[in-house]
């Protein structure tokens, strides 16, 4: 199978991936083996996600918090922009590649982190990182991912043609642990380091609280699991302040880590320039999928003046809502360099583990190099604000 066909290169040894069939903890039937041809977007893994997860893993993996109105918004927020394609357009030559942070990527598309990925197939984030490889897709692995970061590193850091690969960091009180972690991320081979910021505590999440969703047993998160003790204060505001980061733990892990950082999380203009201010290589704009603080403003609403203040000085990625290749059109056109894709692939890796997401991914970079044509853009870097609507 080649790179260039759906699924391609992402399968693997069968020492590094489960034996098809394969229960997770999470699943309540056995993924299909072949796929589906007619498959064609994020509904339709939805759809067969659904009938494969049991209740609580679909409530962990698909729900938001509170109403989930801020899940909604995020969607919304995309479906409201229009496209102006421009016409006779020079086009020859034209590709899906983007430069971010010194190097050229094949593509502007990253998974973004999600924790626990063996809850929704046996591979987890093994098969996640194999299939965007093959895609040329970048992976932002999770902090709470249930396999070794130095295992994804290994399975794909050699591949010419994989997109970055970069660590997330949570914040934790023991500021020690988290340059260590920084520091195992770097001698494993991981290009970047992602420090999220907008979580200090869980959203209030009642989908998952209905479902009584909690790990089952044998699953964790590894890669943590020598951490110190968290503190358990009582009160939220006392927990938040514990374990939240500042602006100067952002500088000191940018200062001492041979990776540049980013910093994910950002809504504001003045927490953008805070975070370049204190060393930041670049900026997600995120609301975390939702997951946090329900009624939290879209993430395309606030990406423009985000690209504004900071654009100039760092890349700008955002994340939140993205399901089509014309949603990743319009968040170029507003001034992204790259986009996060979240709750997707865990669809996919439910769905088909490896060769799923690689179908997924393959459907999606064909959307979006259509989108680009038609649209009039040779690049990525080609769309731009003109490129959208703005008018009533």
């Amino acid at each position: 199978m080649s790179r260039d066909e759906p699924g391609g290169d992402a399968t693997a040894p069968a020492a590094q991936l489960a034996a098809p069939g394969t229960r997770s903890a999470g699943i309540d039937a056995a993924p299909p083996v072949l796929l589906d041809p007619s498959r064609t977007g994020v509904a339709d893994f939805e759809a067969l996600a659904r009938e494969r997860l049991d209740d609580r893993a679909w409530a962990y993996f698909s729900g938001g918090a509170g109403d989930e109105h801020t899940l909604a918004a995020n969607r919304a927020a995309w479906r409201a922009l229009s496209i102006v394609p421009r016409v006779a357009v020079p086009l020859a030559g034209g590709d899906t590649a983007v430069e971010l942070l010194g190097r050229r990527w094949p593509t502007p598309l990253l998974l973004a982190p999600v924790a626990h990925q063996r809850l929704a197939h046996p591979d987890g984030e093994r098969a996640t990182a194999l299939a965007a490889a093959a895609q040329g897709t970048g992976v932002v692995l999770s902090a709470q991912a249930s396999v070794p970061l130095e295992d994804v590193a290994e399975l794909v850091r050699g591949d010419a043609g994989r997109g970055p690969l970069w660590m997330q960091l949570l914040p934790h009180p023991d500021r020690g642990f988290l340059r260590a972690l920084a520091q195992r991320a770097a001698a494993a081979g991981f290009d970047a380091l992602v420090l999220t910021m907008d979580a200090p505590l869980h959203g209030v999440r009642d989908r998952e609280r209905r479902a009584g969703f909690a790990l089952p047993p044998g699953l964790a998160a590894v890669n943590p699991a020598d951490a110190p003790p968290r503190p358990q204060p009582a009160s939220r505001f006392d927990y938040a302040a514990a374990h939240a980061a500042s602006w100067s733990d952002v500088g000191c892990l940018a200062s001492a880590s041979a990776l540049p950082l980013l910093v994910k999380g950002v809504l504001h203009e003045a927490d953008a320039r805070a975070a370049v201010a204190a060393g930041a290589a670049g900026v997600v704009v995120s609301n975390h999928g939702g997951r946090t603080l329900d009624g939290t403003v879209a993430t395309a609403r606030v990406l423009p003046r985000i690209v504004d203040a900071v654009g100039h000085r760092v890349p700008v990625l955002v994340d939140g809502g993205l399901r089509r290749g014309s949603d990743v059109l319009k968040a170029l056109a507003l001034g992204a360099r790259a986009v996060l894709l979240g709750r997707a692939q865990v669809m996919a890796l439910a769905t088909a583990g490896a060769p799923g997401v690689a179908l997924w991914l393959r459907l999606l970079r064909d959307e979006l190099e259509t989108a680009l044509v038609l649209a009039g853009c040779r690049t990525p870097a080609d769309a731009s604000r003109g490129l959208l609507f703005d008018g009533d």
